[in-house]
Order: structure tokens, then sequence, then C-alpha cells
């Protein structure tokens, strides 16, 4: 009687074990959350941008999380990671304060404490950097959407894989505009003479991003024949950049291009106004230039500044979901601000996340590397105006996406006085005239 009992128990469990398998709610696959460390600047010169990075991450573990039919997104259309028995994602932040040495330790912390499945940050390239290190220590997945440094993806790593484009194609964008200048392809200005646009002058501040972008204009400078002047780097934790400006003003350069974030951009350009240094044209490698928090400091004066981007709210008119999400993002942050480059990459990020995870039906970590590598996220998925995302397998470039591409906006004034970035670059995409040269250009050449 009791091997009768214990083989019709056997036979019971094999087929509750056939029935968990074949069933798309998978008992054996089944987790109770996927927990997601996060490491983001909440305080110090990068809190403006952090906050823009939570509201952008944790919106697109919401819509993952939360069935929300109306949003053209295929993760809105069911209720948790499908392959793992419909398991919530738990997001667990942690404040870097753009510290590389507490980067590391909170993900270390992560990793070994909170025993989280992976971490997504972590905006300053030097924190990425350091965070990264101990992902690949302990093979902890890692996905980062919002350093731009290229060597960060050339370190042949096993465990991170980036899904923003960098520097390299972003600054290239920039020389790429200048060069249509001359060509007359830019918006609404006649091609200009390259003698009239000919000198430059960067600022860049000195960490691991600012530093890798000093030395991409002075490359590109010369590759796409301008003359650079001056080539500075200064400490983002300053409360004075007027000597800096000063340096850069005896130049007397026709463009001026920085790589700041959001305290020190407002320091430069208040510097630049205080000392009336306006030349033809003024770019800023996204970050600092691209905050709300710029635009409340600085008002008009930042009229006609240029920065690179990856979103803006005028994608919204080519792209649906782009605006649906934006119309979100404004509701939950209190500013009621569009969404900006840093917060779209973070929402890109966590949405690459949520496909990885779906592909991979696991939370072990070598078929979380299995499905990052394989991964291919159709453009029109995105809210980002990129081909898509697909990451690099080889090469230098290891981890990369090979999809990715950038924006250029320019600060211009609407009828109702507002000031919005509108597109400029690419120039089949422009939505409106370029204003070139800035309008109080002309102090320069007195």
């Amino acid at each position: 009687m009791i091997i009768r009992n214990l083989r019709s128990f056997g036979l019971f469990v094999i087929a509750f074990i056939f029935f968990a398998i074949v069933s798309g709610d998978s008992l054996a696959l089944a987790v109770d959350s996927i927990k997601i460390g996060v490491i983001y600047p909440f305080t110090g010169g990068s809190a403006a941008a952090g906050r823009g990075l939570r509201i952008g991450a944790q919106l697109a573990a919401d819509i993952a999380n939360n069935r929300i039919q109306y949003l053209d997104l295929e993760m809105a259309k069911s209720t948790g990671i499908k392959s793992l028995g419909g398991a919530k994602i738990k997001l667990i932040f942690r404040d870097h304060k753009g510290n590389p040495s507490l980067g590391a330790d909170l993900a270390k912390k992560l990793i070994v404490e909170e025993k989280v499945h992976g971490i997504l940050g972590c905006y300053q390239s030097s924190v990425t950097k350091t965070v990264s290190e101990v992902c690949e220590q302990y093979g902890v997945p890692m996905i980062n959407g919002t350093s731009t440094s290229p060597s960060l993806t050339r370190r042949g790593y096993q465990w991170f894989w980036r899904t923003t484009p960098h520097d390299q194609s972003f600054t290239k964008d920039l020389f790429e505009l200048l060069k249509g200048l001359t060509e007359g392809k830019v918006k609404g200005v006649r091609a200009v003479p390259k003698d009239k646009i000919l000198t430059i002058a960067s600022a860049c501040e000195n960490s691991e991003w600012g530093s890798f972008v000093s030395k991409l204009i002075i490359s590109l400078s010369e590759k796409y024949g301008f003359k650079l002047n001056k080539s500075l780097l200064y400490s983002a934790k300053t409360n004075d950049l007027s000597s800096e400006v000063r340096s850069l003003k005896e130049v007397r350069p026709d463009i001026m291009l920085f790589a700041s974030y959001t305290a020190d951009a407002i320091l430069m350009v208040k510097a630049l106004k205080a000392q009336k240094v306006s030349p033809k044209i003024i770019w800023g490698q996204d970050a600092g230039f691209e905050k709300p928090e710029f635009i409340s400091a600085l008002g008009y004066d930042i009229e006609g500044v240029l920065t690179r981007t990856v979103f803006l709210p005028k994608i919204a008119s080519i792209k649906k979901i782009a605006g649906q999400v934006n119309a979100i993002y404004k509701q939950r942050k209190r500013t009621g601000s569009d969404m900006g480059g840093a917060a779209a990459r973070a929402f890109t990020a966590m949405q690459t996340w949520v496909y990885i995870l779906e592909k991979a039906g696991s939370v072990k970590p070598d078929d979380i590397q299995k499905a990052a590598n394989a991964i291919y996220i159709p453009g029109e998925k995105l809210i980002v105006p990129w081909a898509g995302i697909k990451f690099s397998d080889t090469g230098d470039e290891k981890g990369q996406n090979i999809l990715g591409s950038g924006l250029i906006g320019q600060y211009q004034k609407r009828e109702t006085g507002d000031l919005v970035l509108e597109i400029v670059y690419p120039f089949d995409m422009a939505s409106v005239d370029m204003i070139f040269p800035l309008r109080d250009s002309r102090v320069l050449s007195k």
C-alpha cells in the first residue's frame, strides 16, 4: 500500500511539474519580484538630473508592472514579466552623490545585502566606471543608459551593456552641424563661409566624462579643419568660473563648446554674460545644458544656445508613444516640465531591462547575460528616435548599443514667451529655422 501510494504521489508530482513547464505561468520559473538596484545622484551638483532620472526609470518599471492598455508599448499590455509568472519589478534606489567610491560601495551592498538581480545607473561616467567594476567582479548584469564616456564599452566587460550613444557620436554630430552650416544644409540659414566660424574654444569639467569630451573636441577640430584656440579643464565643484571665462574670451573664438553638469553650466553662462562674451555659437554636451533648472536660472540668456540630446518634446509629433510617455512624465514631475534627454534614456534603459528579463525568462545572471547579448528592440518600440537597441558582442565596443543616435536642439522662444528646445539636427528632422549667429555675437568683434 505504501509503495502504491508513493508511486501515485510520484506520478502526481511528475504531472504537476509537466503542467508547470507547459503552462504560460510556469511555477518553476516564477519569482516573487525582480530587484534592480538603481544608483543615481539625488544630492549634490547633479541632484536636478537625478530627480528626472528617477522618475524616468520608475515610470518604465510602473508601466511594466501595471497594465496600461492605451499605451502603444508591448510592456504595457500585461502585468509584470510574463515569462517569470507575472513577477513585478522592484527598484531599489541609492544616491551616489557624484562620488565614484561611494557608488562602488553602494553597488557592493546592493549585490551582497539586497541580493539584487541587476543594476541600473549611474549618470556620471566616473561613477559608472567604478560601479561596473563591482558588477564585473560579482558577475551581476548592469545596464547603463546615461553615461557617455566611450571608454566604458572599450574594456571588454562581460556584464555591462550601454543603451545610449556615447560622446564619440554625439560630438561628431556637432561637427557635422558645423560642416552643414558651411554647405547651406541648416534650415533657415544661408551657407556660412568657413572662415566666419573657424575658431573654437572649449571648457570641460575634469572628470572621466568631461576629460574625454575635451580630447574628442581636440581630435575632431583637426579632422574637420577647425582651429581650436583654447582647450581647458575645470572642476565641476567650483563656485567661480570667472577666470576660466576670461581665458576663453582672450582667444576671441567664433564657437564655444562645453561639457558641464547643471551647477557649473549655470555658473559658466552667468560668467559669460557678466564678461559680455557671446560667440556666434554656444554648444553644450547635454548634461547641465538640458535641465529645467538651467532654463529657470538663466531665462532668455540661453536663447540660441545649442545642446546635444536624445529626446525632445518635438519627437511626439513623429512618434506617438513619445508623446504618450512624456505626458505621464509631466504629470509625475511636480514642475510639469517635459522629459529631457537624461530622463528619456533612463526610461529606455529600464525598458531594455524589461525586454531582457522577458527574453531570459529567468533571473539567473548567465541567462540574463545571454538574453542581453541577443536582444533586439525595434526603433518603433522606443520613445527615443533611434533605429533600435542591439548590443555589440565583439570588438572594441562590446556591450554598446549600435543602433542609437543623437539630436541637437536649440533654445528658442515661442510666441507665448516660453523657451523650448527645437530640433536643428539631423537636418531632415529640423523643426524650426536655426538662430545663427547668436543675437549678441557682435560683442567679441568690438
